[in-house]
């Protein structure tokens, strides 16, 4: 064996060396921009300095607390100023950050706060009321055994008062108060050791219990920065929250809108117009979002959008593939759509469709399909590959062969919380298994065809329900749309669309739209690939839009069999 030799025998020291964490951005930003908003949620808003002073009040008061290394602090919270303080002022403390999804339930929200320990529950006024149940599974299947985690309840001025006044009745304490124990020129210390924790974030759980994605200050600060430069934002930038933070630790731009000096706007809930209204008055640049909320953008009724635009603003989205006719009605909105994808064992978003110069002369909707492609690697992922699962070998990049997405470097996982089987099965081969197929292009991007288990297999023929989704979304009634398998007496499987119409749609014979639709899907797709069944209604979604097709396949398959003689 070869032993690699440096030039030099020189060690590390104090002057040259320390652990990346992206804790150190807030301090800078408070330093340079003292003054420059943060942060504005309706009328409460806050300057750089003040952010930073009040995430190291919290990081005392935690701290005296004795929540530190080793600690886990629970925060169930939309958008809100309390969730982003809760990125820095927990770390700070040297505890980990779990932001917990608002939309599951008070079940499964029992299981996490017992499977990482939570010392401290962090939790909105609105949602007190699911905290408080969660608490009371966590304490029964315990028999009184556990200890209580330290309840906090934060109060929002834009909200009906009545679930806090609740919440203090309760003995819950007041986070202002709480912060108010805590020093704000506290001496917090970074991690001595990249590789400490930072956040906590658990996956939906869909077939089990949930894992718990563990990610580190190393990866966050890696993150932190390459979404600034892959998307070119510039410093001052204002950024619109319609990405939960509490999703993959809001894809890190928690702390990358601290690295450029930016103004965070909340967003408690997300609409059109809501959308629409930042842009016009608050001066947004960016924001984040699912393909689902920009379908909802561009289906917007006039009369909730202010356009033209004011100014170009950056969209980057993730989260499932977006339809190229959802994209295309972006562009010609004044939108400029980044896509990209990741996962949360990635810190979110790791490649990206990076636009070319040439593809400005395409007409709109070939450019629309190459941007909808999952692209390439982000600037901090070090390998990216489509292989045969089977003997771990890249595919062809033909456009064709399909092979399972694998990541390799620093943006991903330490791994999942307590789950040696889990952690073996998914970094086998000494890379990260995603679990979604897709194809490599001639130039080197890929494209995702489905997840393994959204396939759907027809006679033996596999039919990706992203290509056929990606069809019907062309159709001018349809405005979301689901692709998904059903039992099928003569195929084993076949295709079922659930669909979701227009607003502006006219109410018509669903049997005689279904035949429509049917019809309008033969002309664009093989044979094989139609719908046999369609059914009408919303769908089912979690907290960042994506849509639930565990709950579909589950429904088409309670529906039994698609009869032979079906057309």
């Amino acid at each position: 064996m070869v032993v690699e030799r440096d030039i030099d025998d020189l060690p590390k020291n104090a002057a040259n060396y320390t652990a990346l964490t992206p804790l150190w951005f807030l301090e800078r930003a408070a330093m340079v921009y003292p003054n420059r908003k943060s942060l504005i949620h309706g009328s409460v808003d806050y300057t750089w300095l003040q952010t930073y002073r009040r995430c190291r009040q919290l990081a005392s008061a935690l701290t005296k607390r004795s929540v530190t290394f080793g600690s886990t602090v629970a925060v169930i919270a939309p958008n809100v100023p309390a969730m982003y303080e809760a990125h820095f002022g927990i770390p700070m403390a040297g505890a980990v950050l779990n932001a917990v999804n608002v939309r599951l339930n008070a079940d499964t929200i029992a299981f996490l706060l017992v499977h990482c320990s939570a010392a401290v529950v962090m939790v909105d006024q609105e949602f007190f009321p699911l905290a408080e149940e969660a608490l009371e599974i966590l304490e029964n299947k315990s028999k009184g055994k556990s200890n209580r985690p330290l309840l906090i309840v934060i109060a929002d001025k834009n909200c009906d008062p009545a679930p806090f006044q609740y919440a203090l009745e309760k003995g819950a304490v007041e986070y202002e108060n709480f912060l108010e124990t805590g020093d704000p020129d506290f001496p917090w210390k970074p991690p001595q050791d990249e590789w400490q924790s930072i956040a906590l974030g658990y996956t939906s759980g869909t077939t089990a219990s949930p894992k718990g994605v563990v990610l580190h200050h190393r990866g966050a600060y890696l993150m932190a920065l390459s979404n600034a430069v892959v998307w070119s934002m510039k410093e001052g930038a204002v950024y619109l929250w319609t990405l939960p933070m509490f999703h993959c630790n809001g894809w890190c731009f928690t702390w990358t809108l601290a690295a450029i000096c930016g103004t965070n706007i909340c967003l408690r809930q997300v609409t059109a117009k809501a959308v629409y209204s930042a842009i016009a008055h608050l001066g947004v640049t960016h924001f984040s979002a699912a393909p689902v909320v920009l379908n909802t953008i561009v289906n917007a009724p006039k009369e909730e959008t202010i356009l033209p635009l004011p100014r170009l603003v950056h969209v980057s989205t993730a989260g499932a593939s977006p339809p190229p006719p959802v994209l295309a009605a972006m562009t010609e909105r004044g939108f400029r759509v980044l896509h990209t994808y990741g996962l949360s064992e990635t810190y979110g978003p790791s490649t990206l469709c990076t636009w070319k110069a040439e593809w400005d002369l395409l007409p709109t909707d070939v450019q629309a399909r190459l941007n909808a492609r999952q692209g390439v690697r982000y600037v901090s992922l070090e390998h990216l590959d489509v292989v045969n699962p089977t003997d771990m070998t890249s595919v062809p990049a033909d456009g064709k062969t399909m092979g399972e997405i694998v990541f390799r470097g620093n943006v991903v996982m330490k791994g999942y919380l307590k789950n040696p089987k889990a952690n073996e099965a998914a970094f086998a081969g000494g890379w990260y298994h995603s679990g979604d197929l897709a194809v490599k292009h001639p130039d080197g991007y890929i494209e995702i065809k489905d997840r393994s288990k959204d396939i759907i297999i027809s006679g033996g023929e596999n039919i990706s329900s992203v290509e056929v989704e990606n069809i019907l979304y062309q159709h001018p009634a349809i405005l979301e749309v689901s692709v998904v398998a059903r039992p099928d007496e003569q195929w084993g499987e076949s295709p079922c669309a659930f669909v979701t119409l227009k607003p502006d749609v006219k109410e018509t014979d669903p049997q005689q739209l279904a035949e429509d639709i049917m019809k309008f899907s033969r002309s664009k797709m093989p044979k094989y690939w139609v719908p046999k069944s369609v059914f009408y209604g919303p769908l089912p979604k979690t907290a960042t839009g994506k849509i639930q097709k565990h709950l579909l396949r589950a429904k088409a398959k309670e529906m039994g069999p698609v009869k032979k003689s079906r057309l």
